[in-house]
């Protein structure tokens, strides 16, 4: 029987049908995490399903302002297709789009019948795959924040923080968000069912942070790449801009992406707790520590990804840019915080809320798993303030350093696939070459006038 009358697409049209839904949003993430989508009138679902929707390949190499950078196998190969299929198990309803359903979609190569090199969420599906073979099941909870933003014409770039208020570190209600967006916004994400729990003003005017709970490492990344392009799209609703750029103004702190890392057995017990073990850990927990620390150079191109995202690095950011771990210390890069029992996780703090979470998470559980592999104990946790150059090693403090630090990490390139790594390291690098060439508003009020 073809997959377009198989009677699980028919049984997903009758419900849809009868919860007035007639299109079907298809979308899927790109290298840097933006959503790419087509929408399905949903009588034509069946040949979706059965077909696929054909993408260019180069949206993959696609800069956010629409230049194709030259990667291999996409304008030298013609600009080939890949194709996606929807996967129906992650159908949900928009609450704020009426009519509209929303599912992810597999992207394959028609040239293997296998999945596209470069599609993040199969990275992650391999990642995972090999962790099941060492006998580990992640678990990821995802913190992400986020700044809002209202249109002003006499701003530098055309947008001021929505609202300006600072000194509101969290709280909620009008005193921080008299437009009530917090409340808003969390009520529409609660009802798309992506597993959002809490949410907060943040530190700075116009941030915000909104949690979702712990799952298994594919649900954690597919909700949170869900919850940072709903997020964007309510804000529109709204004439606004929500966006998740590491550091959008000079005279703020940026916004992170932390994520809280367990491990469970086949009964769900989590396994990094160990009453009997150093800190209350079980081995492969510390193991899994000493593997973020040897690798972090290389993580933070995944989970610092952008030329921005090093802006926001540096003393007095409370962003970490050392290399180090500590106790219940939100100064450390790896945190562990203090519950024990079915609560004992790692918390890495050193993404930022512009990382793709497919490949934030796929690069977390591949140096943890290489930690766990290599069985090494991690150096001693660090104690009092993390920002202290003599007791600590530095991060890369630029995104080419961080490229180079990728590139060299053989071990874990070669778990996350030299495939993918060769086209995130040349669309990158194209990003960095261009930012170099490219004549700043620093650059022109510090020279201009006196040179």
């Amino acid at each position: 029987m073809s997959a377009h009358d198989t009677p699980s697409v028919r049984r997903h049209q009758e419900r849809l049908t009868a919860e007035g839904i007639d299109v079907v949003r298809v979308t899927y993430p790109d290298l840097i995490g933006t959503d790419r989508a087509r929408d399905v009138l949903l009588d034509h679902l069946p040949s979706a399903c059965e077909h696929g929707l054909a993408f260019c390949r180069a949206v993959y190499h696609t800069t956010p302002r629409g230049d194709v950078v030259a990667i291999q196998g996409g304008i030298d190969a013609g600009l080939p297709d890949i194709s996606v299929r929807p996967d129906l198990s992650t159908l949900a309803r928009v609450p704020w789009e009426p009519g509209v359903a929303w599912c992810l979609g597999d992207t394959i190569d028609p040239a293997t019948g296998g999945p596209s090199a470069e599609s993040p969420r199969d990275l992650l599906h391999s990642v995972l795959a090999r962790c099941t073979d060492a006998g580990l099941s992640p678990v990821i909870g995802p913190e992400l924040e986020y700044f809002l933003l209202e249109e002003d014409a006499t701003a530098p770039n055309g947008w001021r923080r929505s609202p300006a208020v600072t000194g509101t570190v969290y709280t909620a209600g009008l005193r921080a968000d008299p437009d009530n967006h917090l409340l808003r916004t969390l009520r529409q994400l609660r009802d798309l069912g992506i597993g959002v729990i809490t949410g907060n003003h943040e530190f700075d005017g116009g941030q915000y942070e909104i949690n979702l709970t712990h799952s298994d490492a594919l649900d954690a990344a597919d909700r949170a790449f869900r919850f940072k392009a709903a997020v964007k799209e309510l804000a529109r609703t709204e004439g606004k801009l929500a966006t998740f750029m590491a550091k959008p103004f000079n005279d703020s702190g940026g916004s992170g992406f932390h994520l809280h890392f367990s491990c469970v057995d086949a009964d769900g017990h989590n396994v990094f707790d160990d009453p009997a073990g150093a800190f209350g850990l079980a081995d492969n927990a510390r193991y899994a520590i000493a593997g973020l620390l040897a690798h972090a150079p290389a993580l933070a191109a995944l989970l610092n990804p952008t030329v921005n995202s090093y802006k926001r690095f540096g003393p007095g950011t409370l962003a970490p840019w050392l290399i180090n771990w500590g106790l219940d210390n939100r100064s450390a890069m790896v945190r562990i915080p203090p519950e024990r029992g079915s609560g004992a996780r790692l918390e890495l703090r050193l993404g930022d809320a512009s990382a793709n979470p497919y490949l934030a998470i796929a690069a977390l559980t591949a140096a943890a798993l290489l930690g766990v592999q290599e069985g090494k104990e991690p150096p001693a946790p660090l104690e009092g303030y993390g920002y202290d150059l003599e007791k600590s090693k530095v991060l890369p403090m630029n995104l080419t350093a961080a490229l180079d630090a990728l590139e060299a990490d053989e071990a874990l390139t070669e778990l996350l696939g030299k495939d993918f790594t060769a086209s995130f390291l040349a669309y990158k690098r194209d990003e960095a070459e261009r930012f170099q060439r490219h004549v700043t508003d620093w650059e022109f009020a510090e020279y201009s006038y006196h040179l």
